[in-house]
């Protein structure tokens, strides 16, 4: 039996210890923001923050993580007020967005460390692939959140409307914008 930590909760997995954590996390967590894209390490879809280093959830075990602390995007912000998902909402990052978690949670983990990176930092810390080519507003973004996170944004004082959490149904959705509702 393998335990960590997952999201600031202790979990066991009676999986076999050679599991890639990335399905761990999928299958019997139900923490299904880390995405799966290629199985081998080199799109970043399935990066997750392991003891605070960004790390590529569908290379490393389970067996591998033993007593070890795991944050997936799921914990980063439950209300997603944080700082990077505040400014990939206003500088319109996302497009189609399956690669979005990967690379909010590689970019946690830079600023993190420095919350004032540079274009060479952001690319050296962002190695994530993105089908979209959002790479421009990406780096924007990420300055924002760093200037957010050093209070020096207006975003950090007038939160920005992210997209509701999952759960609001299609009918409701469809009532909240006129132009959608039937007559």
């Amino acid at each position: 039996m393998t335990r960590f930590t997952v999201n600031d909760r202790p979990v066991q997995y009676r999986m076999d210890p050679e599991t890639p954590l990335l399905w761990a996390l999928r299958d019997a967590s139900n923490l299904t923001g880390t995405k799966y894209g290629c199985g081998t390490g080199d799109c970043g879809a399935c990066t997750v923050d392991i003891d605070g280093e960004a790390v590529r959830s569908c290379q490393v075990t389970i067996g591998k993580t033993e007593g070890r602390f795991v944050t997936t995007i799921e914990a980063l912000s439950p209300d997603r007020g944080h700082p990077l998902q505040q400014a990939f909402a206003a500088e319109n990052v996302s497009q189609c967005g399956y690669c979005m978690s990967g690379i909010i949670m590689a970019a946690s983990v830079l600023l993190r460390r420095t919350n004032d990176p540079t274009d060479a930092e952001i690319d050296a810390a962002i190695t994530n692939i993105c089908r979209c080519g959002v790479y421009p507003r990406l780096r924007g973004a990420i300055k924002r959140a760093g200037r957010i996170m050093r209070g020096e944004d207006q975003a950090g004082d007038d939160p920005i409307q992210a997209a509701p959490p999952p759960g609001i149904t299609p009918d409701e959705a469809v009532q909240a914008v006129p132009a959608l509702r039937k007559p």
